[in-house]
């Protein structure tokens, strides 16, 4: 690896109240899981000399189950696991298809739901389905812990509202009412960072949310209600431009993804119209 390791601590907790305690003495510590996106800064030098914790390993914040009435991702599930849940299968189908694309067959083993979350890329493929599903973050810190909505979890490109103590312990799904789909463009079938996603769900009001669109993942309001209300081609393809903000980069184009998120989703409800 190209960077200077020298200057790169890791502390390897047993416990989650270890793992707080020491966010607690020193919060610029870096928590890390799969350390999927971690590993690629470090090849290309880019690596700030700080500490970092690896929390994969901690027991509390393993597994999938249902608590009441939600299911609940702990946050050190794997993309991997999240695919062969029968839980998730049955009640979150469309993770299940975003976790299929994220990267290859190694990367699903090692990336996790939280990493996903706190790394807050806009093209984070797992996010625009936690944000049609109304998921909620879990936070905890020596603190306590707290809950923040999905849809609020982000105030900007690459920022959110975890507090340096604080640790993502899971992510919490009520139930989905409605028909989920997701769609994910690139610039090939698999491997390749989103220029589009898209997850929706069929629901009363509907649901629709995107990545790869916006500084964040964005809930399409008005584009729910244009949809729900049964607009105009035209009318719903305006009201997507106005919540959304997709730019020219080297993936793509701002009209390139403007069309093509339109065209899937006008794709997706017509198709649930006439079937």
């Amino acid at each position: 690896m190209r960077s200077a390791l020298a200057g790169l601590r890791l502390h390897t907790p047993d416990t989650l109240d270890e793992a707080l305690a020491l966010l607690t003495d020193d919060p610029s510590i870096v928590p890390l899981a799969g350390g999927t996106d971690l590993y690629v800064t470090l090849q290309f030098g880019h690596a700030e000399a700080r500490p970092y914790m690896d929390v994969s390993r901690l027991p509390e914040l393993r597994g999938i189950e249902e608590r009441g009435n939600d299911l609940v991702l702990g946050g050190a599930a794997t993309f991997a696991e999240i695919g062969r849940s029968t839980l998730v299968r049955g009640r979150l189908p469309m993770l299940v298809e975003a976790a299929a694309t994220i990267g290859g067959a190694q990367i699903q083993a090692r990336a996790t739901v939280a990493g996903n979350v706190a790394n807050a890329s806009p093209a984070g493929d797992s996010l625009p389905v936690l944000a049609a599903a109304e998921a909620v973050v879990v936070l905890r810190s020596a603190r306590g812990e707290r809950r923040v909505p999905f849809v609020d979890f982000y105030t900007g490109y690459r920022a959110t509202r975890r507090e340096a103590d604080e640790l993502i312990v899971a992510v919490e799904v009520p139930p989905v009412p409605g028909a989920q789909w997701f769609r994910k463009v690139g610039t090939r079938a698999a491997q390749a960072i989103s220029k589009v996603v898209v997850a929706g769900v069929r629901a009363d009001p509907p649901r629709v949310a995107l990545g790869s669109v916006a500084p964040t993942p964005v809930r399409a309001r008005e584009t729910e209600a244009a949809l729900a209300a049964g607009a105009s081609t035209d009318s719903v393809r305006a009201a997507l431009a106005r919540d959304i903000e997709p730019i020219d980069d080297i993936r793509s184009t701002s009209a390139y993804r403007l069309a093509v998120a339109g065209n899937l989703i006008l794709r997706w409800w017509g198709e649930g119209a006439t079937g």
